[in-house]
């Protein structure tokens, strides 16, 4: 855990940062005449959210597998015929 002063962490910021995230150093001590005065730390990776299935649920009428398949064939034709 290096201890840097506030002129030496204004001129190297981004480089101790760096090593922050980098896993290099795990905090980074900011001192202001020689006493600790705040830290670099890395933060912890937000929480994501779980994943919700059927989102959109009601907002569509129901469709059976043969309604969703019925415009297959025409859609084929299209891409054959290059009626696009």
């Amino acid at each position: 855990m290096p201890t840097v002063n506030m002129l030496e962490a204004k001129t190297n910021l981004s480089k101790l940062v760096d090593q922050v995230e980098r896993g290099q150093v795990e905090e980074v001590v900011l001192a202001r005449n020689g006493k600790p005065v705040a830290r670099i730390v890395r933060l912890a990776e937000p929480a994501r959210a779980p994943r919700r299935l059927g989102l959109l649920e009601g907002l569509y009428p129901p469709m059976s597998l043969e309604d969703f398949d019925s415009s297959n064939e025409e859609i084929r034709r299209l891409f054959e015929d290059g009626d696009l």
